[in-house]
């Protein structure tokens, strides 16, 4: 990977598209010198953290997102740090980085794997065509968002802290997933502060709400149960216009946290006054035809108490997802689904007894899991 290699643009003005950026990889540990050149296509996503253009490298022809952001010069970039620590088929991969420079001004480009669709445009294409996405998608993509969690919350330790939609890339022939756009994420250190203001509103926890410093990766859980909702309901479950207003809008559904809840939200949050409003059913969010298992799973996701919500490996091993484990599961269109069982690290502790629920054993038997011993074997 380049270790922060000087790039001349070469050609293009001012925009993004046209360019065409040559950057020297290798040259280290008498590896040979490689002269790579992206002619950037088009620009996929922009924000203020700097934007994503689509670009395809000249020597190979493939096809690659780099992100380009303003790097300040005291300070390492935090995402290119995370990105390097990271190695999972349901996370972005991170080919390689370079600088550039603009009127004095220096950029970080992280160029990366690229992955046409993100599961925003995949729920905005079935809402206009006034259609519910099928439920083995619901299963294919929010299993993988889970399996992504629970290997960024264990092995590199990584809060993500802005799972929605956007964030989420979709493969639309092989229906893999995986989850972008680390910007935000870090990894939490337990008694050191954290801000609270992160997270995309309609799926902000409520103790980042509260006002919490001291959060754990359980925000992300939350974040991920308001994706699993959305893709049940067809829109946002908590589509809250303001701060306060997403409050009330999670109280409609949750009912007023008691002080015990708001305790573990946010122990230093004094401000009580709150009108008593009970739950309303999970049930009678839904339509009449949801499955239950998937009613169950929301409702384990979206808990006031962080430390009640089930962890990203439990979301994974829970029965809504037991079609994925059927031997004969396949896609919509025949082809095979995509990898979905091939654990390693995150499996470390986790007893026989659960290492079955969640991996059938038609995977137990073909992957690597001698080290596991399974019960009755």
């Amino acid at each position: 990977m380049a270790e922060g290699k000087q790039a001349s643009v070469v050609e293009g003005r001012d925009g993004v598209t046209g360019h065409i950026i040559s950057t020297t990889i290798g040259g280290k540990n008498g590896e040979p010198k490689q002269t790579i050149s992206y002619m950037a296509e088009r620009v996929v996503g922009t924000g203020s953290f700097g934007i994503v253009f689509q670009a395809k490298c000249l020597e190979t022809g493939e096809t690659v997102a780099i992100k380009k952001v303003l790097q300040d010069q005291r300070y390492k970039n935090r995402e290119l740090q995370l990105m390097r620590s990271m190695d999972h088929l349901n996370v972005i991969s991170l080919k390689h980085c370079f600088f550039t420079t603009s009127r004095d001004e220096l950029f970080l480009n992280l160029v990366m794997e690229y992955v046409p669709e993100t599961l925003f445009r995949v729920l905005r294409h079935f809402s206009s065509v006034n259609q519910r996405m099928p439920l083995i998608y619901m299963k294919l993509y929010t299993y993988q968002i889970f399996r992504g969690l629970a290997y960024i919350h264990t092995v590199p330790g990584v809060c993500h802290r802005d799972v929605k939609p956007q964030n989420v890339l979709v493969h639309p022939l092989t229906h893999q997933v995986k989850l972008c756009d680390f910007g935000s994420a870090k990894v939490l250190v337990k008694g050191e502060p954290n801000i609270s203001y992160i997270c995309s509103r309609y799926y902000r926890a409520p103790e980042l709400i509260f006002g919490a410093t001291e959060y754990t990766t359980s925000i992300d859980i939350w974040s991920a149960g308001c994706v699993l909702a959305e893709l049940l309901l067809g829109q946002p479950l908590f589509p809250g216009d303001s701060a306060v207003d997403q409050l009330v809008q999670i109280i409609k559904v949750l009912g007023t946290p008691t002080r015990e809840e708001i305790r573990c939200m946010n122990p230093n949050y004094t401000d009580f006054r709150f009108p008593q409003i009970k739950a309303h059913p999970w049930h009678k969010i839904f339509h009449k035809r949801m499955p239950p298992e998937a009613i169950d799973l929301t409702s384990r996701l979206l808990q006031y108490s962080p430390s009640f919500r089930c962890t990203a490996l439990e979301a994974c091993a829970h029965p809504f997802f037991d079609d994925l484990r059927d031997l004969n599961a396949r896609l919509p269109d025949g082809r095979p689904l995509p990898a979905l069982f091939n654990f390693k690290q995150e499996l470390a502790g986790a007893s026989p007894e659960f290492i079955a629920k969640l991996i059938p054993e038609h995977a137990r038997r073909q992957s690597d899991l001698g080290f596991l011993q399974m019960p009755g074997t």
